[in-house]
This record gives structure tokens, sequence and C-alpha cells, in this order.
């Protein structure tokens, strides 16, 4: 059975349900949750956050399960196929379409105790993972477990999350921070309800995130429920061996690629449209309009081409090896990078070309604007990733932390 059916290559126990995962786009559960957030958009904006009734549709599209492991009923997905449907919810939503990427995050609970994720996977595989995981916290060992307190940042879609995790630095084989073994730093993971959430999210775009802070008291984190920042899962298929900070990058610059295409498709609109000043051209007749429309849309398709045929590359080698090189990771970060700036490029060209309307507070060409520039700040995306991606093309050390 094809890995495009399945979504795996060699299946962890019963065969996934078969479903075309190069169509998950076209499936009704999807049509249906793009319609419900392009008609709700203004009010996930106004609230800061999406709405938990709209996060039971992105269960439904099975955006949740996309990296669940198949032993839990998940779809174990190939990344490029993923990356499409943050991809297509980007053109109706940025906002949605970053929350819907954390339906990758499941890549990074693999590698907890399968006896947690038993648990974690109790009631179906569409959970709902968030994270706050900087500033690391220091945390006190205790027999079975750590003690931490303290409160992290930029946990988006905290606000319907099933499941939180934080970061957390101690030493283990003491019982406090003086000494013992060596420090280590862990990702620790709570039930939703058991962690505060802070609204602090007041962001120029991406406003409806719901990024906020969170924070624990005092709390008891078993070894059960705590595993290496960044470890490698505890199973071996392939999705569970695609780098995960890779991975990171990509389901964020993917969200870019769909503002792209919501500006380009938001300015072909206006094109038409009757101008304030009497006698002034129609955008359509504009030859500087023209242009940027041309050229963004030769931008837009060039960089998704060489995003895409990364992803697929990507997966078809790990069907035949254990890892990926570090080359190939590169590129992966790379193209990642270079989606990301430039869908912001094409954005703010149209922005620029379309006039004065798109100044407005509550203009589509606004938000999409404001919401492409916070994705090129992101860590996994920003100027530096290029910096080390050529570093490493041109044989320099590899940077830590990167590829």
């Amino acid at each position: 059975m094809s890995d495009i059916l399945l979504g795996m290559s060699r299946p962890l126990s019963a065969p996934a349900e078969l479903v075309d995962f190069s169509k998950l786009t076209e499936q009704p559960a999807f049509i249906e949750l793009m319609d419900e957030v392009l008609k709700r958009r203004d009010e996930i904006h106004a609230r800061r956050h999406v709405p938990k009734e709209i996060v039971s549709m992105m269960k439904a599209a099975r955006i949740f399960r996309s990296a669940t492991p198949v032993k839990f009923g998940g779809d174990a997905l190939p990344p490029h196929h993923f990356l499409k449907m943050i991809d297509k919810l980007g053109e109706v939503d940025g906002s949605t379409a970053w929350v819907a990427a954390f339906g990758s995050a499941n890549t990074y609970y693999a590698a907890l105790p399968e006896e947690a994720q038993a648990v974690i996977y109790a009631n179906g595989p569409d959970q709902v993972f968030a994270g706050g995981l900087y500033p690391v916290q220091q945390a006190k060992r205790v027999e079975n477990g750590w003690i931490a307190s303290g409160r992290w940042k930029f946990a988006s879609g905290c606000m319907g999350a099933d499941w939180i995790s934080m970061g957390i630095q101690g030493r283990k084989g003491s019982s406090d921070m003086g000494g013992g073994g060596a420090s280590e730093v862990l990702m620790a993971v709570a039930p939703a309800e058991d962690v505060q959430i802070i609204e602090t999210w007041d962001a120029m775009g991406m406003r409806g995130t719901g990024s906020h802070d969170i924070q624990v008291e005092d709390r008891l984190f078993t070894d059960f429920w705590t595993c290496p920042r960044g470890a490698r899962s505890i199973y071996d298929d392939s999705l569970y061996r695609y780098p995960l900070l890779a991975y990171q990058a990509q389901v964020h610059a993917a969200c870019n690629l769909g503002l792209a295409r919501a500006a380009l498709n938001l300015a072909i609109n206006m094109s038409g449209g009757a101008k304030i000043m009497p006698g002034a051209p129609r955008l359509v007749e504009r030859a500087y309009f023209r242009t940027a429309l041309a050229q963004g849309e030769a931008r837009l398709r060039s960089a998704r081409a060489f995003f895409y045929e990364t992803a697929e590359k990507a997966w078809e080698e790990l069907q035949h090896q254990e890892q990926l090189s570090v080359e190939a990771i590169n590129l992966l970060r790379l193209s990642a990078s270079h989606a990301a700036h430039a869908s912001a490029e094409t954005v703010q060209d149209c922005y620029r070309v379309v006039g004065m309307a798109a100044i407005q507070e509550n203009h589509p060409m606004q938000r999409i604007l404001r919401d492409c520039l916070v994705v090129t700040q992101h860590a996994a995306l920003n100027d530096s990733t290029f910096e080390n991606a050529g570093a490493l093309l041109s044989g320099a050390p590899e940077t830590y932390g990167y590829p």
C-alpha cells in the first residue's frame, strides 16, 4: 500500500483508515472548515483566539490527528500533505492557519513514554497541543519527577488546547539545584485545565492565535510526563524520523504561502474597481500594478515549487534511509525561510500597488500584511536562518541548533 494512502512506510500496528491524503483539502469537512473561518475571521481576531467550535471543526478535518501515531488511530501524515492543508487555510485566515499548524506538534509528544501517550490519546487521536517552551524555567528534582514553577511565553493555540507543554531545566540525580547529575532541558506536559492562561497576546499581526503566557505553581511533573526537549520519537515510522526543527519551520512558512495567495487574489479582485479621482485609470490599466501582479505570481509559484519539491524529496529519502543528511535538512530549512520571505515580499508588493483603500484597519489586505510580517519574525524563519544555510552551503561548520 502506498504511503500516499496510508501516510507511512512501516505501520506501527494496524493500518490507518484508507484515506487519500493528497486530497484532504478537497474533503467536505475541510471545505466546511474553510467556509466557517471565512465567515468568522473578524470574530477570531476580535477575540484574539480561535474559538473551540472551530477547533472542533479542525479535528473533524483530520488536522489534529495528522501527526498522531497510527498506533493510537492517527494518520502519521507525510509532511508535504499536511503543509498543503496549512497553506490552504492561510488563504482565508493567517491566525487559523497558524493554530492549525500545531497539528504537527504530535511529533514532539511522540518522544514521551508510550504509557503517557496512551493516556493522551485515550479519548481519540484528535488531540490539540500547545506549548510555551521559553523561557526555560528551573525545576527541582524529586524522587520520581520534577517540581516546577514559572511563566512561559508564546503558547499559540492554548485557548483551544487539550494538552500544554513547558520547558524546564534541572539536574538529574539531585534533590536540589546545588549539584548532582548533569543539567538537562526537558519538555514537561500537563492537561490544559491544569495550566493557567494569562491573556497577554496583543500583537500587530496573527492576532487570532491566542499566543498568551502560561503559568504553573509548584507543579509536580512525574517522569511519566517529561522527555528531553527535541528528543527523537520512541517510534520508528518515517514521520518521527523527519527533522523536528525543519518541520516546525515548514508549518509556519506554509501560513505565508497561503497569505501570499490571498493577497494576489485580493489584488486581482480590486483591479477593475473605479478610482475616487475623476479620470484616474483603474488599477488594471496601470503598468506598475500589472508588473507587480505578474512578478508576485512568479515569485510565489517559484517559492512553492522549491518548498514542496524539497519536502517531497526528503520524505522519499526517509523511505530508504534511517535519517536525512545535514545537506538535506539544510535545504528543508532554506526552502522554508525562502517561502516565508518570498511570500511576505509578494504581500508587501500587493499592499503597495492596490492603493489607499488598503490602509483602512478593516481592509483584508491590512490583516494579510500584518500576519505575513509576523511569520518572518519567527526564530525558525528569520534572517539568521539564511546566514546559517549559506554557511552550510559553503562548507562552514554547523551552527549550534541549526539545521
